[in-house]
């Protein structure tokens, strides 16, 4: 009887701090308000009963366990059962984000229910631990507010259970909850939160949607006019936009942009229901734009831990033109491969082959793949670039376990550590294919570890074999649209940091160096060019009678300008010794005169004018003094240029045109002035 007056009294008094406290945190809840609309979505009526249980089911899968000696609270390992379909795209999303929600407060929440005295007085089963602390969450959020159900929807026993539990605490949680807020000096549980996912809760609640066209179903032009019929407008920039509106990204010239707050709009219309455009992270994309600059016509490709399927499925529309044949490794199960069959036939492609083995199992022999060039790795890895987590799991069908660390934060060490391990295998395996010319790494983290540090040791170590040329870093493919994403390549890394426009992104492209060997002349290059419709109907002419006569010549002069040739080629090793810097441009294209490329190119035009270069007048005041033989053109010096890669538009669209981002280079020049001339007439003509 002592003990339960002195509880008694007790409970009055913490009843009237209780609503001294409450009373002192009325007068902030506007401002509460407003800083947590920032970063959290806005206040809700409640979820449906089954979005409860989807979420506690979620959430047992990936709470903070903690030891059982310090736990209080319980949880069980039965999740509950319900029936739903759980195709329903609309009440995954709101599971997902209501378990996410709760796994970042479960401290939090833990504190209030114990607090609260709910726990351990109540006798409630253990499986049902996560449903309540999933609706405590929910309960707090509406400020504790009675959820009211629509009329035909149909109840769940154990919600109605834990509902009319979290009811009948109402004011203790309330208090709970207000002695947590002051004794952490924050208006909102918003706040308690560490800075990081304070961070990452206000770029998410900006972050844009990204959205790729499937031009196998629907031409860009007819996108627009559609989204322009259902009111909205294109602009450059969404950024600070209110209105409907969508913009095309810079990068990849297929690609869409929204504002997020537009997806439950835009995903009822028929141009997501019908896969003519699809939702997807723009890392992938990027992944996929990087793999396309590097093929040729006939080149295949093999993409490892590609997440979504909708990965793929933009691989293939990129390489509709080609006849490139597309494999993908880590396909279990048989009825998944059908299913995967099914969604590929809806969406059009049909140069995809799908292989049942996981990467590391496939032999770098196997006969399959003798055709690949390009290997794309998407390794699982620690997400730390993301700022929305479940937006990019539901699309790009990534372990949930991914909320769990993000939750916290960041990854462990030891995470890291397995994580890293697994990327260098993966990357060390993929340099045995022999026939593979380039490799694409990408990954959705910003820790060097995972990124700069695995891609350095895996070419540090890598098997030089006989029979093949080494891996070298090769500078970006993607166009390069800011003076900070210059800045953050010039390690030859693609880096996107985490903004309120995207999530991070690390890309690297390895390509194998180049046999000195092997020697490709500009026709070769007009020529594949040509293969590859570059030229835009631009025949290749026959050698004319002056270049066979030429070549002629060449072959039939004496021996004995073997020594004037030599002696010429010491005159100009003097002249280039007494320059400062020799002329180094670097490029993919082989080791070949520039000069030997022009006099053997027919497609090469003249220019109108003189150039009024020096180099020109030292040109002319040379020949001046020399004998008409030697005005032969001699090579000075092996040259590589640098050329950016080459994006077409869709065949067929010349408003689609308009839309693509002009290419932008950037080159330095370092060295003499001589031969400059030579070198810019070469880069002129190749870019005409």
């Amino acid at each position: 009887m002592v003990n339960s007056i002195s509880e008694l009294e007790l409970s009055n008094d913490r009843s009237n701090e209780e609503i001294s406290q409450v009373a002192l945190l009325q007068l902030s809840d506007d401002a509460a308000h407003r800083e947590k609309s920032l970063a959290v979505a806005p206040e809700k009526a409640g979820y449906p009963d089954p979005v409860y249980v989807m979420a506690a089911n979620i959430f047992q899968g990936i709470r903070k366990e903690k030891s059982p000696e310090k736990a209080i609270i319980k949880y069980g390992n039965e999740p509950l059962r319900f029936s739903l379909q759980s195709e329903d795209e609309t009440f995954r999303r709101l599971s997902y984000e209501l378990a996410f929600s709760t796994l970042k407060y479960q401290d939090i929440l833990e504190t209030i229910l114990i607090d609260s005295y709910l726990f351990p007085s109540t006798t409630i089963p253990h499986h049902l631990n996560s449903l309540i602390i999933v609706m405590l969450y929910d309960f707090q959020d509406r400020k504790f507010q009675t959820r009211v159900l629509p009329d035909n929807e149909e109840s769940i026993s154990e919600v109605q259970e834990v509902e009319d539990l979290l009811n009948s605490f109402k004011t203790k949680l309330a208090a709970a909850l207000a002695r947590c807020r002051i004794k952490h000096d924050a208006l909102s549980i918003y706040q308690i939160l560490p800075e990081s996912l304070r961070k990452q809760e206000l770029r998410a609640s900006t972050l844009p949607l990204y959205a790729w066209i499937n031009t196998y179903k629907i031409s860009p032009e007819e996108v627009y006019s559609n989204l322009k019929k259902k009111g909205y407008n294109q602009v450059t920039s969404i950024l600070h936009v209110d209105d409907k509106v969508f913009a095309v990204d810079q990068h990849c010239y297929d690609v869409l942009i929204f504002p997020s707050r537009f997806k439950k709009d835009l995903i009822n219309t028929d141009l997501f229901k019908d896969y003519k455009v699809i939702f997807q992270d723009k890392s992938r994309s990027l992944a996929v734009h990087s793999v396309k600059a590097l093929l040729n016509m006939e080149d295949d490709i093999l993409m490892v831990n590609t997440g979504s399927w909708y990965t793929v499925a933009h691989m293939s529309v990129l390489t509709s033109n080609n006849t490139s044949k597309i494999f993908v490794c880590g396909v279990q199960s048989q009825a998944n491969n059908l299913d995967l069959k099914n969604l590929f036939t809806k969406m059009g492609c049909k140069n995809i082959e799908i292989l049942g083995e996981t990467f590391v199992n496939i032999e770098s022999k196997d006969p399959r793949l003798q055709k690949v060039k390009v290997i794309l790795l998407l390794p699982r890895c620690s997400g730390a670039g993301i700022s929305n987590p479940v937006e990019f799991i539901l699309n790009e069908h990534e372990d949930t376990d991914l909320l769990k660390d993000l939750s916290q934060g960041g990854t462990s060490e030891d995470k890291l550590q397995v994580l890293t391990q697994q990327q260098y295998e993966l990357l060390t395996h993929a340099m045995k294919f022999a026939k593979a010319q380039a490799i694409v790494y990408c990954t959705c983290s910003t820790y060097p570890e995972e990124n700069e540090a695995v891609v350095k040791k895996a070419l540090e170590f890598q098997d030089h074999g006989v029979k093949v040329q080494p891996y070298r870093l090769s500078p970006p493919v993607l166009p390069l649209c800011s003076l900070k994403e210059i800045q953050l390549c010039t390690d030859k890394f693609f880096r996107v940091e985490p903004s309120e426009l995207t999530n991070g992104c690390f890309l690297s492209v390895l390509t194998r160096e180049r046999d000195p060997s092997e020697a490709v002349s500009v026709k070769d290059v007009l020529a594949r060019a040509a293969a590859k419709g570059l030229l835009e109907g631009i025949e290749l002419g026959k050698s004319s009678k002056r270049e066979k006569k030429r070549k002629k010549s060449k072959t039939s002069l004496p021996k004995a300008l073997a020594g004037d040739n030599y002696s010429i080629q010491l005159k100009i090793a003097e002249f280039l010794s007494q320059e400062n810097k020799p002329l180094t441009v670097k490029s993919f294209l082989p080791q070949k005169t520039v000069a030997q490329d022009l006099a053997s190119s027919p497609q090469v035009r003249k220019p109108s004018k003189p150039s009024s270069w020096p180099c020109r007048r030292w040109d002319r005041q040379a020949q001046l003094g020399r004998p008409r033989r030697e005005s032969k053109v001699i090579a000075l010096k092996p040259v590589e240029i640098v050329l950016p890669p080459v994006t077409l538009p869709f065949s067929g669209s010349p408003g689609f045109r308009a839309q693509m981002p002009a290419p932008h280079v950037f080159c330095r020049w370092t060295g003499s002035k001589v031969c400059c001339s030579s070198i810019f007439y070469f880069l002129k003509w190749e870019e005409e």
